[in-house]
């Protein structure tokens, strides 16, 4: 899970990594994971993404006005849609239980240094929880993988292109994602936060100590 902020007037971005095993108290249902709210909120009829946008309000003590669900195939496919993504991977991963698409495995390695990751490997280098740090590196690698999104986006000119093509996409990939935005609300958005100067983008994550 991750609260993004985008402040177009001041030109800020804020992205804050929330732990998919965050015990919180979820709104009418007790005390449980945070991932946990969607699944709820489906189960009693409702909307899973309303329950979730409650509990993630009610924990941090912030208004959340909008939320977005991407599934898997949907990221693969914004990350091919852009040419893949390029990153530095700070040490080995080896993840000889990542999960295939039935019910084995898909053993991952990526070695450290840089590379450049289609949508396919950029979805294992992001979900793999094959490192000392587990989780908590899992959702720092996940930051850097929307930094890299945007920085090629922005370095290619991608912007223009992605707008005219937005409309094809969002009946490619509708199936794939789930949210109370519109087209052009979600395309407004994303072109406000690239009009963010890198050094105005900041990145955190819940973690032991915080």
């Amino acid at each position: 899970l991750m609260l993004v902020q985008i402040d177009p007037a001041a030109r800020r971005v804020a992205v804050l990594s929330i732990p998919r095993d965050l015990y919180v108290g979820i709104p009418g249902h007790g005390t449980g994971r945070i991932n946990s709210a969607y699944a709820l909120g489906m189960n009693n009829g409702g909307s899973g993404l309303v329950l979730a946008r409650e509990t993630v309000s009610d924990t941090l003590g912030l208004p959340v006005h909008h939320t977005m669900l991407v599934d898997f195939r949907a990221y693969v496919a914004i990350v091919d849609a852009i040419g893949g993504v390029d990153v530095e991977v700070p040490y080995d991963i080896y993840d000889p239980t990542y999960p295939d698409q039935g019910t084995g495995y898909d053993p991952f390695y990526i070695s450290a240094g840089e590379h450049h990751l289609d949508g396919e490997t950029a979805l294992k280098y992001a979900r793999t929880r094959a490192t000392l740090s587990g989780d908590f590196g899992r959702t720092a690698r996940q930051r850097q993988l929307v930094l890299a999104i945007r920085d090629r986006v922005l370095r290619l000119d991608m912007i223009p292109g992605l707008v005219t093509q937005s409309p094809q996409l969002w009946t490619q990939l509708r199936d794939s994602f789930e949210t109370d935005l519109t087209l052009s609300e979600i395309v407004e958005l994303g072109v406000a936060a690239s009009h963010v100067p890198a050094d105005q983008i900041v990145l955190a994550g819940i973690d032991q100590e915080h």
